[in-house]
């Protein structure tokens, strides 16, 4: 297995948000850092995104960051990451992103989240791609998601063997253990013309 140097994250840029979701950002950026993995994510400073990207800095690791111009009408991009690159679509910036992660972790979010989780699942289905997709399960947050991609196989909307696309981690560490079993390399593709 290619070993895993930079881990893309999709979570929520609320701040709203159940304390137990914040601290869980904090931890996975500490791991991250310890890990001396590089964090790739929204380029936000708002929420989980804020929560994450400013703990690995502070805990001395690499963050790139990537953010649509349009979305600085709603948020200050982080400019105190590593790399800050403002993009010109959302499309862009999920481009990038898939580019240079090696794998892909998905802590608790909104519809923002999921678009970008399951796009990353759904190039994978298309023979894209060959990178980890793991839904950390904070909290159950994802369980009721768990349920339903459960349901999705058994009413055969998706073939047994996209099983292996994405796994859902009941915790942090648990989601660095799956990324050590991985047998399939992750590569650094690039993502077919169409996206």
């Amino acid at each position: 297995m290619k070993e895993i140097q930079a881990i893309g994250v999709y979570c929520s840029s609320y701040d709203s948000v159940n304390d137990v979701y914040k601290k869980a950002a904090v931890t996975l950026g500490e791991e991250l850092a310890k890990r001396k993995i590089t964090l790739v994510y929204g380029g936000g400073n708002l929420g989980l995104m804020g929560q994450l990207a400013n703990t690995t800095m502070k805990e001395g690791g690499r963050v790139i960051g990537y953010m649509p111009e349009h979305l600085k009408k709603l948020e200050e991009p982080n400019w105190d990451i590593t790399e800050m690159h403002m993009v010109d679509s959302m499309h862009t910036r999920k481009r990038l992103m898939f580019e240079e992660a090696d794998g892909f972790f998905v802590l608790p979010g909104g519809f923002g989240t999921l678009d970008e989780a399951f796009e990353i699942i759904t190039w994978r289905q298309l023979g894209l791609h060959e990178k980890p997709v793991i839904f950390i399960n904070i909290n159950e947050y994802w369980t009721p998601l768990q349920d339903l991609t459960k349901n999705i196989f058994e009413q055969h909307f998706a073939k047994p063997d996209h099983k292996e696309y994405f796994q859902f981690a009941p915790s942090i560490p648990e989601a660095f253990q799956f990324l050590l079993k991985i047998k399939k390399p992750a590569t650094h593709e690039p993502v077919a013309e169409w996206v």
